[in-house]
């Protein structure tokens, strides 16, 4: 399991949970994918982290940080 960080909103407009992925929004289209459940998002969302992680390193390109939760 990745350290990304994930954002999951239910969307009554299009009746799926939407997942957004804080980390890659200046170079992914956000949303990047959906679920009808919030396990299948979840799943998904892990998918295409992986996904794009894999790409850009092939690629050679900046793989962006993962985001750390600072509690004060």
């Amino acid at each position: 399991m990745s350290r990304y960080s994930m954002i999951l909103q239910w969307s009554d407009e299009d009746e799926l949970f939407l997942v957004t992925i804080p980390e890659f929004s200046d170079r992914v289209v956000m949303p990047c994918t959906h679920g009808k459940t919030r396990e299948e998002a979840i799943n998904n969302g892990e998918e295409v982290i992986e996904m794009y992680l894999e790409a850009w390193e092939t690629e050679g390109e900046t793989i962006p940080e993962p985001s750390t939760l600072l509690v004060a």
